[in-house]
Formats: C-alpha cells, structure tokens, sequence
C-alpha cells in the first residue's frame, strides 16, 4: 500500500471539501447517495463496521480499510477518525487504485 500517496490524496480533497469524517455524517451521506468511497479504519469497533459495512452494502457504495483510527485523522490533518466519506468521484477513484 502507498501509504504517503492515498494520504496526500486524501488532505487534498480534505482542503476541497470534498469530504466528511465521522460515522453519522457518512451514513447520512451514503444515505443521501453522495458518498463514492467509504474509508474505514480497521481498528473500528465491531458495531461502526457492521454499520457503516451494511449501509455501504445496500447503497453500492464502495468501501476501503485502511490500517487505523490515527492514521486516517493525520491525512486529513485531524485527530483519530474511524470514518471517512469521499464525496467526489474522481478522488474516490483514485483513491482506490492508490490503496488497491
């Protein structure tokens, strides 16, 4: 994995505003059929996966995880976040050929 790269990425569409952290505000987003990747940390406790996991599931929304909670908050220049929802397409692709 690419780790310097997806987490460039990831501060750039952060600075866009092309994203939102935190388990409510993705699930809402994915709800709302704005959300293209879905970023979740693999130290998520199992009730968020399950959650964020079957949402991503019945919307088509495609997810990713990532190693853990700190890592995916220093990319976006803040404290742990478990979640995080790319709401643009051309991030969210490249994204996932970056974490592939």
């Amino acid at each position: 994995m690419k780790s310097n790269q997806w987490m460039s990425l990831l501060g750039l569409a952060n600075r866009a505003r092309k994203l939102i952290s935190g388990e409510e505000l993705a699930v809402k987003e994915i709800r709302s059929g704005k959300a293209k990747l879905i970023l979740l940390s693999a130290d998520a406790s199992a009730n968020t996966t399950k959650k964020i996991t079957d949402k991503c599931h019945s919307y088509q929304v495609p997810y990713k995880v990532v190693e853990d909670r700190y890592l995916l908050g220093k990319a976006i220049g803040k404290e742990a976040r478990v979640v995080v929802a790319v709401l643009d397409n051309g991030f969210a692709k490249k994204l996932v050929t970056l974490l592939d």
